[in-house]
């Protein structure tokens, strides 16, 4: 900001000291109304994250990613890898209302709804205050030598640590392989589910990584949304911001003092004691402007308010704005660059719930077989087909047959011309099908076939059908 004279902080961040190694930090304990909202916020959250993979819909997980095998999950929906653009375009409309909601209401995403810092702050930070204390003990605590009580807190922590990220781990195998699977492991033990097992210690061993030690870094570093904060946030975008107009006035910050009058003197009403630095988790000074690090968590917010209480000063000094509502006092505008992006959004979304509806419980697939050319029996012409029916739902139909629609012939079989599917099963084979070369009208027919459960039809497809060319 131009208010500002020193930009130095613009050339490092708050983790790295001046030798270029890790800086820990230790915020101050947050309290007030954002975080008590906020803590509301992150359970309910937590419990959504928690039960997720384990809710079922019609037998289906509610939530799953299974990469492997290419089946997913969404809200109880069942996609499988013949449903990739559904898929697909409901990661779209993901990324499009996260960045719509970005250039709206800034990084809000990250201090309310981000897994990473929900589990961060309201889980570990938490344990960390209770075991280790407040920001001045832990300070203490991590200068102090290995004595007997340095080395309880830190086995004690660590252990609970392990324990809740072997927990995560297991939530995150739920999503990954479903909760069936997981529940199979552990009945079987770990020698005869070697590979899921692995993985459980492989993914604990990341979460216990990355909440011990990387712990603000993976939002510094490893998440790309914080660099695209950068290109999407405007002069109009609500987020955690300093008041500088008001702060620092005429003559910048001062000292509070109860002798002086700080309207008459011209200083700013920040009097520069520093604690929306101490509790700021990534330990940036939120009067600097708006920065890559910081993840909108309003524990500043939380902090000056109480400082402003507390010196007879109007509370807001730091407070959810605009750039635009502080310096030039412009109220919040729904602009011509949010609603592109809503109507993008919006179109989006008007395809996938269309694309939902089109959707089909059962997909089949009749493709003639390559190389084959139609056969004569006698006024009949034959044709080879390979078929392939994949059951997306969890219930097992036991009479499945084909039959010809809008056009008059017999489709044989090899096998057993009834047959079963079982939930999530695939049935794949070779049929025939008959029709009368009096019936053809050219020598490439479309024809339409039925998919059958008893007299319910399941699915319709269509292929085509060669026959004898007619040189008349």
């Amino acid at each position: 900001m131009s208010n500002l004279p020193d930009e130095a902080f613009r050339d490092t961040i708050g983790t790295i000291d001046e030798g270029g190694k890790r800086k820990f930090i230790f915020p101050k304990k947050p309290s007030g109304k954002f975080y008590e909202y906020r803590k509301i916020v992150s359970y309910v959250l937590l419990g959504i994250l928690i039960a997720n993979p384990f809710i079922k819909i019609n037998g289906n997980q509610f939530m799953m990613f299974n990469i492997v095998e290419r089946r997913f999950n969404i809200f109880g929906f069942p996609f499988w890898p013949q449903d990739f653009y559904l898929f697909v375009i409901s990661m779209l409309v993901g990324v499009v209302f996260i960045i719509l909601f970005t250039v709206v209401f800034g990084r809000i995403f990250c201090g309310w709804i981000c897994p990473q810092t929900i589990f961060l702050e309201m889980v570990f930070r938490r344990i960390e205050y209770w075991i280790d204390g407040d920001r001045g003990a832990q300070s203490r605590l991590a200068r102090q030598e290995w004595n007997a009580e340095k080395i309880r807190k830190r086995l004690t922590k660590w252990f609970v640590f392990f324990l809740i990220s072997f927990g995560i781990a297991n939530v995150f195998l739920a999503y990954l392989v479903g909760s069936n699977t997981l529940f199979l492991m552990i009945e079987q033990g770990p020698v005869q589910q070697a590979g899921n097992f692995t993985a459980l210690l492989i993914f604990t061993g990341v979460f216990y990584f990355v909440f011990v030690w990387f712990r603000e870094q993976v939002c510094i570093i490893a998440c790309p949304y914080g660099r695209l904060q950068g290109v999407l946030l405007d002069n109009k975008s609500i987020n955690v911001a300093y008041d500088f107009v008001r702060g620092e006035k005429e003559e910048g910050r001062a000292k509070f003092s109860k002798k002086e009058n700080r309207a008459l003197t011209g200083k700013g009403d920040c009097i520069d004691c520093h604690q929306c630095v101490h509790v700021c988790p990534m330990g940036i000074d939120i009067r600097n402007g708006t920065q890559l690090e910081c993840t909108n968590c309003t524990a500043c917010i939380d902090e000056c308010d109480s400082i402003m209480d507390s010196v007879g000063l109007p509370k807001g000094l730091i407070r959810y704005a605009s750039e635009d509502e502080i310096e030039k006092k412009e109220p919040f505008k729904f602009t011509t660059r949010m609603k592109g992006y809503t109507a993008v959004l919006f179109i989006l979304l008007s395809v996938f719930v269309g694309m939902l509806f089109l959707r089909t419980n059962v997909e089949a697939i009749i493709l003639r077989l390559p190389g084959q050319l139609f056969q004569h029996k006698g006024d009949k012409i034959s044709n080879v087909y390979t078929y392939k029916i994949v059951n997306k739902t969890m219930k097992d139909y036991s009479d499945i047959h084909f039959e010809l629609i809008d056009q008059k012939g017999e489709i044989s079989k090899v096998g057993e011309q009834h047959f079963k599917i079982a939930k999530e099963g695939i049935s794949q084979g070779t049929l025939f099908i008959e029709i009368d070369e009096l019936l053809l009208e050219s020598d490439k027919t479309k024809v339409k076939i039925g998919v059958y459960d008893g007299k319910e039809l399941l699915e319709t497809t269509t292929t085509n059908f060669l026959g004898p060319r007619s040189f008349n």
